[in-house]
């Protein structure tokens, strides 16, 4: 992909009152996103400066990374998706010795059995425009025909498929909470103060934020204000004018047992939205709700419903020894959803000098976090990108009405 150098930010230029590489750097949110900005950043030799994460909730009862399904894939549709799971997965293979502290490695338990997204006849022509993107950049995947899924999973019924998309390598899943308290601990030992606060606003002076705002009406200062608040972003953004289209939006994922082994099995998305992979002796699934029933900021409460009336007569048309699953829990967490276009916002905002974005990732957040804090670390610390281009991802899109359009979004 072509990099692509960004103006600088403000905070890097003259006037800034401070030196150019002594940098106050804030981030709202310390989940895997803010969390990874703040490992990358003082990983930096460039970087010189202080790095404080406001995070409102350090128990991450509700943080979207610690009830993340953690899955991370290189099939979608368009490259910067693509490029940025690429990046994912050979982080995570170095993850143990990237973020060991004093010799204590993290364990992630990555596994690769792949992807496998079924479709239709209807569809078959949106996975073979992928597959090509995907095999120009280097992604290894296979397409499949019904005779060929049947010979590989015997357990699959085919019926109604017209092809299948299979991740060969680079795709699977891991532990989101210990990657995302990884990174938090890395962070930390790197010179991270982390903040148990609520942001409620932010002082600023013309176009540049001066200090974050705290709910206990203390503040700090700061030369660069990140928001990475995840589905809490829009609220942090309003303070500041800025109409961020990223809401809270629950999703269900459900536990259950099989009685007849099912294997090998990768992570299966149905042409209906359903998905399912294995996790410990059994299985984990969901689906995302229908547009006209998916409002903002639901309780975190289980919807059973959408288990029973829609996720399991799928899962046992598609895979018949289903018919006898059990289920035996389930949780919810949130997407920070964007409503515009359901891809990640990155990068500095038109109107604020100082002011990162890192918002509305519609659950990929913790599979992209490797590259979106590498990127947002390199825009403060260089004042552009350096590795990957992330400027697809940019705010201005929305202001001019230009959707990033992804076709694989489960």
């Amino acid at each position: 992909m072509r990099l692509r150098i960004v103006a600088p930010l403000g905070m890097l230029q003259a006037g800034s009152g401070r030196k150019k590489l002594m940098q106050r750097v804030v981030i709202v949110g310390g989940g895997a996103i803010g969390s990874s900005i703040a490992y990358f950043l003082l990983s930096d030799p460039s970087f010189r400066g202080e790095v404080t994460v406001i995070e409102r909730d350090p128990s991450y009862a509700q943080a979207s990374s610690a009830l993340s399904a953690s899955s991370i894939r290189q099939q979608f549709s368009t490259s910067i998706n693509i490029e940025i799971g690429r990046f994912g997965i050979a982080f995570l293979r170095e993850a143990a010795q990237r973020l060991a502290v004093d010799g204590d490695a993290p364990d992630l338990g990555l596994v690769e059995p792949g992807y496998l997204f079924l479709a239709t006849r209807a569809g078959a022509s949106v996975l073979e425009r992928s597959h090509g993107l995907q095999r120009a950049l280097g992604v290894d995947t296979a397409l499949l025909d019904p005779h060929q899924l049947r010979e590989r999973f015997h357990w699959l019924s085919a019926e109604g498929i017209a092809i299948g998309s299979l991740g060969l390598s680079g795709e699977g899943w891991f532990d989101g909470y210990g990657l995302l308290q990884a990174y938090r601990r890395k962070a930390r030992s790197l010179g991270a103060t982390y903040l148990a606060a609520s942001a409620a606003g932010f002082a600023t002076a013309g176009d540049r934020v001066t200090a974050v705002r705290l709910a206990d009406g203390s503040s700090v200062p700061c030369d660069v204000a990140v928001n990475a608040a995840g589905p809490w972003a829009a609220n942090v953004a309003r303070s500041l004018g800025i109409d961020l289209p990223v809401r809270a939006r629950r999703r269900c994922v459900f536990v259950f047992t099989c009685p007849t082994p099912i294997a090998p099995c990768p992570l299966v998305v149905d042409p209906s939205g359903v998905w399912f992979r294995p996790e410990g002796r059994g299985f984990i699934c969901g689906v995302s709700p229908d547009a006209g029933d998916d409002p903002d900021d639901l309780p975190l409460e289980v919807d059973h419903r959408l288990f029973d009336e829609t996720i399991w007569p799928t899962l046992a048309a598609r895979v018949p020894a289903f018919e006898a699953l059990r289920q035996t829990s389930a949780w919810a967490g949130y997407y920070e959803y964007n409503t515009f276009d359901q891809n990640g916002i990155v990068g500095p905002h038109p109107d604020w000098r100082n002011v990162v974005l890192a918002n509305g990732f519609s659950g990929h957040g913790i599979q992209q976090s490797p590259a979106v804090g590498r990127g947002v670390a390199e825009l403060i610390a260089h004042g552009g990108y350096r590795s990957l281009d992330l400027s697809p991802l940019a705010f201005e899109r929305i202001v001019s009405g230009r959707p990033l359009v992804e076709l694989a979004v489960v």
